[in-house]
């Protein structure tokens, strides 16, 4: 976009909003030093772990922190304080702020790394883009196909910069694999296998008291009241990743969990970036494996275990096979070609990023779209929560990637989208 045409639509907006960020500006009004603000919404491990990260990057600031867990916001800050001292970064003052809306309604702040429970995702990105903020939200993007549609557009409508957390894009041993099928190292595809853990599952955890420090009804937010269990939302004495993963409405399973890792490496290797599979085959009975869908030309993926059983994928082609994990990267009948990098006659490349956190700050100052842009996390979100409704509904799906729309099935079409509590409404931009 045109620096003109961008600060006109970027002042339309603030006539509606009355925010403008500072991107708009070119960082020249609010942001200390020329840096780009950042604050942090939902700051569990994971939001912690990011923040360790971005204090590496002298082209941004760590400024705020939002949580429904206060205890957690001071571990934050405490985190911060600590690694930035550790590596020897200018501290910043860090404001902490009891609802993420009061987050957004600062000016002063250019972007926003959401790192909530995925049934926070879709509400709180919308509300972001609404206000200006450049987003960064981890994966997987949505908990249903008509939340990251409603992402994307919202984006789209606010022209704000917007990095799907799928950092393996950004990892060397994934994209040299993904160019190596693109170059057609192994031949044609014919098959390929993902190894993730299993779908969602209702949950049924008992309610326990909910501690003090913790706003619960915040945290349920918009999805369908239940009581507090510390399974959902590990207390700070109790650092592991929260079990809200597994269940749905706040999850999706390790179906979304890691499958929005690892099949979104199988999408950017067959070049589906913007589309999908057009079926979808779960088992006819009760089961957390077996499901397999297939694409326009007919090539299958299937969540199957195979190899070590944990997070892997395996390739197999006329001419050999490729298996990729984040421990290795391996290459048969050619073992060297998994090392060797590709010659310069290897014309089919995807866009290289070394550093998936400092991609996105470079595209926030190009104003251009990031490796794992929201249209990108959308698609592999989608084959998550396809595959978690195949699971649900034990039959096969038709899908249109186009429409985004199940084909000839209206029971199943009700199943994209989810019910939200109380006036929370992400559709609302």
């Amino acid at each position: 976009m045109k620096r003109r045409n961008f600060i006109q639509k970027a002042a339309g907006a603030s006539a509606a909003f009355t925010i403008v960020p500072s991107h708009v500006l070119g960082f020249s009004t609010t942001s200390p030093n020329n840096k780009i603000q950042i604050g942090f919404i939902g700051v569990g491990r994971q939001g912690r772990g990011l923040m360790k990260n971005f204090v590496n990057y002298d082209e941004a600031a760590v400024v705020a922190v939002s949580d429904v867990d206060r205890l957690k916001m001071d571990l934050f800050e405490e985190t911060y304080k600590e690694t930035a001292t550790k590596k020897g970064k200018t501290l910043s003052s860090i404001t902490h702020f009891p609802t993420y809306s009061e987050l957004l309604s600062q000016s002063d702040i250019d972007a926003v790394v959401i790192a909530s429970p995925d049934h926070w995702h879709a509400q709180m990105a919308v509300d972001s883009a609404k206000v200006g903020k450049d987003i960064y939200c981890e994966k997987p993007l949505s908990s249903s196909v008509e939340e990251g549609r409603a992402m994307v557009n919202a984006a789209r409508k606010y022209d704000v910069v917007f990095q799907t957390g799928s950092m393996q894009r950004s990892w060397r041993n994934f994209r040299h694999g993904v160019e190596l099928i693109r170059n057609g190292y192994i031949g044609e595809i014919k098959a390929v296998h993902v190894c993730v853990g299993q779908p969602w599952k209702a949950c049924e955890l008992p309610a326990q008291p909910t501690p003090e420090n913790i706003e619960w009804n915040a945290w349920i937010g918009p999805a369908p009241y239940r009581s507090y269990h510390r399974d959902l939302a590990c207390p700070i004495d109790d650092d592991r990743w929260g079990m809200w993963r597994d269940y749905k409405p706040f999850g999706g399973g390790m179906i979304t969990d890691w499958g929005a890792h690892m099949f979104d490496i199988v999408q950017w290797a067959l070049d589906r970036d913007a589309g999908g599979p057009v079926q979808f085959t779960p088992p006819n009975h009760p089961a957390e494996i077996g499901l397999t869908f297939t694409y326009d030309d007919g090539l299958t993926v299937s969540h199957s275990r195979w190899g070590k059983g944990c997070n892997e994928i395996q390739f197999i082609g006329t001419e050999g096979r490729l298996e990729v994990s984040r421990s290795y990267l391996k290459t048969f009948p050619n073992a060297s070609l998994a090392k060797e990098d590709l010659p310069s006659t290897a014309t089919k490349r995807v866009y290289h990023s070394e550093n998936h956190h400092l991609d996105w700050l470079q595209a926030i100052r190009d104003r251009t779209r990031p490796i794992c842009d929201v249209e990108v996390g959308h698609r592999t979100a989608t084959v998550c929560n396809i595959a978690n409704i195949a699971y649900d509904l034990q039959r096969p799906l038709e899908w249109n990637p186009t429409t985004e729309k199940f084909v000839d099935d209206p029971s199943a079409n009700l199943l994209l989208g989810r019910a939200y509590r109380g006036n929370w409404d992400y559709r609302n931009f």
